[in-house]
């Protein structure tokens, strides 16, 4: 391969990488931003609650189920997964395991952005639910870190950081090729390696 195709193959995958972290990349900058400045940026968590009584027929199988399951984690079954789907329009994770003891089902709901939660009190026949709302800039930080997002955000995560490591490292052979033109690329890209690792290393403790 010649130098002049070997440079054009770069440019190629440089602009394809760099199209595909385009959205990630003004995402993750700004909730950097957003992140070092958290105690700065003011939130005013939202809560909803709502309560609701449990359908009888469905109780007493709940009832029975919990005295087998005592002090376990455990699925919910499907009876009670479709009630509260289709009659609490509640999204349950693929993977929830409860909590069940003989008086109680309870069952963690974190979420992007605030946090969840919803238990059925077995004496009480009763149902209730509580969610907490921590606003949009919450919502992107976790996006951020991946916090409570499921497989398929989890899977975009490592996407673009492959793309990124591609997008980097096509960006340093490029200028590879064009240091002999351009005196300032290695002092700059040298202190763009090393002022982190200074920084680290005399402020961070």
């Amino acid at each position: 391969m010649t130098k002049a195709s070997w440079i054009k193959t770069l440019y190629q995958w440089h602009w394809i990488s760099s199209a595909l972290c385009l959205a990630g990349m003004l995402m993750f900058s700004v909730t950097g931003l957003t992140l070092n400045h958290a105690a700065d940026i003011e939130a005013r968590p939202h809560v909803s609650r709502e309560q609701a009584t449990v359908p009888l027929r469905l109780h007493q199988q709940l009832r029975a189920r919990a005295e087998v399951l005592a002090g376990r984690t455990a699925p919910l079954p499907d009876e009670l997964a479709v009630w509260l789907r289709d009659y609490r329009h509640l999204r349950l994770p693929p993977d929830l395991q409860a909590e069940w003891t003989p008086d109680e089902i309870y069952m963690a709901l974190p979420r992007p952005g605030g946090d969840a939660w919803a238990r059925l009190d077995l004496n009480a026949r009763l149902y209730e639910y509580e969610k907490t709302d921590r606003g949009w800039i919450s919502w992107f930080n976790d996006l951020h870190k991946g916090r409570h997002t499921g497989a398929v955000w989890s899977g975009f995560l490592d996407v673009f950081a492959v793309a990124s490591i591609l997008f980097s490292l096509t960006g340093l052979l490029i200028l590879k090729f064009h240091a002999a033109n351009r005196p300032l690329v290695w002092p700059v890209t040298g202190l763009g390696l090393l002022l982190p690792v200074l920084l680290a290393l005399l402020f961070i403790h």
